[in-house]
């Protein structure tokens, strides 16, 4: 049955997750929150489970035989040919802090590979959405990724040198230092940033498969490269550990010195 389903009907399916998703976060964006802290000590509030839920609701609706792999309540059905990859609020710390910069992160799998990945910034009011064959587009304008192909001319981000351990940080910092200008937070943002030509490269770790799939379908689509730091492509059993390119040539040579 799950092949009956258009790129269209998906896309549909998307957006509707994303505004159900808007709906509960920024009611509760910038109010007093209840905190809790999961056992990675990540804090979740109301927001993120709330709006998690409403995603569920839908795809039980619309899709109550694909899977779902979600940072709230968990997994359901990932034997299933398609799997929905969903975090809520990605950049917890940004929205119980009252940045902006957090999104909701979407991703459709089909046999493990991401067909679609979404990028939903709610406050800044953009919603990055690739497909695979099709192309990416912010609010439905053609994004793509830079092409720049040599580390001297990359533009590199990071959420935040805490999340590296400290060989990881070791390697992040020969390869940005010797890119032309390197940048820290921005959370789920900066993948939006590579897919639209502003940065070239993004490198991260720690990460789980909600954080990294849907921004993986918006680059690819865009015309960029996300992978492992061994340079596998990423998927439900990924060791968190990302490296995104805006060309083959640029991963390429982040890839040697996060190896060396």
């Amino acid at each position: 049955m799950s092949s009956i389903f258009t790129p269209a009907d998906d896309l549909r399916v998307a957006h509707a997750l994303a505004d159900a998703a808007a709906a509960h976060s920024l009611r509760l964006f910038r109010t007093p929150l209840d905190i809790i802290s999961k056992a990675d000590e990540s804090p979740v509030t109301q927001a993120d489970r709330a709006a998690e839920t409403a995603m569920r609701e839908i795809l039980g609706t619309e899709r109550p035989a694909d899977g779902i792999f979600g940072e709230e309540h968990g997994r359901e059905r990932l034997e299933a040919e398609r799997v929905w990859v969903l975090d809520p609020i990605d950049g917890t710390r940004s929205f119980i802090t009252g940045s902006p910069l957090w999104g909701t992160l979407i991703g459709l799998l089909r046999g493990g590979r991401v067909e679609l990945g979404m990028v939903d910034m709610p406050v800044l009011g953009e919603r990055w959405i690739g497909q695979a064959g099709i192309g990416a587009t912010r609010n439905g304008q053609p994004v793509r990724a830079s092409q720049c192909s040599a580390l001297a001319d990359a533009r590199i981000v990071t959420t935040s040198p805490d999340i590296f351990n400290p060989a990881d940080w070791q390697a992040f910092d020969v390869l940005s230092r010797r890119c032309a200008m390197r940048r820290f937070g921005g959370d789920c943002y900066g993948y939006a940033q590579l897919a639209g030509g502003t940065i070239d490269l993004v490198v991260e770790t720690g990460l789980q498969p909600y954080d990294y799939l849907g921004p993986t379908g918006l680059i690819e689509a865009a015309g960029g490269i996300v992978t492992d730091w061994q340079g596998r492509p990423l998927g439900l059993e990924s060791d968190g550990r990302v490296v995104a390119a805006a060309t083959s040539e640029l991963h390429r040579q982040a890839l040697a010195l996060l190896a060396a």
